[in-house]
């Protein structure tokens, strides 16, 4: 699922601060604009009515769910509203469990190779490379001589259309897009705009144009 959601379009969308009221006109602007991937951080406000919206609407289609969860009886309620996806800021092994083991996807957020790898132990399906802007690509580069091939790497924080050829040369696989994409009280349109900005860099990278270490 996870792998097919990042092969269409590799971003997921952090959707802090959305609130239910806007959920539908954001998530149209950003489907319509080619996201597969949106998550409403559960410190927003009514996160949990702003994820059934979005999945009653686009969750056959899409990867819809929860950003900064923290503990297991959030997966619970997440999933009770039709989330598939759980997004956490760390690497808890025990909310991690608790999200495959009632089938979601679940990306903990990482800084080190040691939290890394006890992520995957536990069953983590990608790494969220948190904060990006901290833990920059040469970092990445890296991590990615010691991890297994196959581990999905997606930087966030910090990441721009103008940064993120970089990251990918360095070996990210998608990307998390917080309030350089979306940000309360921004309209529909702009949100949209600045996804076809987020579009557009990274058709240019998996067009050819971006090459070298």
């Amino acid at each position: 699922m996870l792998r097919q959601m990042i092969g269409r379009m590799p971003f997921t969308a952090i959707l802090r601060g959305l609130a239910p009221e806007e959920a539908l006109a954001v998530g149209d602007a950003l489907v319509e604009a080619g996201m597969t991937m949106l998550e409403v951080p559960l410190n927003s406000q009514h996160p949990l009515e702003s994820i059934r919206l979005l999945a009653e609407r686009y969750g056959e289609t899409c990867l819809i769910g929860a950003g900064t969860v923290m503990t297991p009886s959030q997966v619970a309620e997440i999933g009770a509203v039709g989330g598939r996806l759980i997004v956490m800021p760390h690497g808890d092994a025990e909310v991690i469990r608790a999200a495959k083991q009632a089938g979601m996807v679940c990306m903990p957020g990482i800084a080190t190779p040691t939290e890394g790898f006890a992520a995957l132990k536990a069953g983590a399906d990608a790494l969220k490379l948190f904060p990006a802007e901290l833990v920059g690509p040469n970092v990445l580069r890296a991590m990615r001589a010691v991890f297994p091939k196959q581990t999905l790497f997606l930087p966030v924080g910090g990441v721009t259309p103008e940064n993120l050829a970089e990251f990918v040369r360095a070996g990210a696989d998608g990307f998390g897009l917080g309030s350089g994409l979306y940000a309360p009280g921004r309209s529909a349109a702009d949100v949209r705009r600045r996804a076809d900005a987020y579009v557009n860099a990274w058709n240019a990278v998996a067009g050819g144009a971006v090459s070298g270490p």
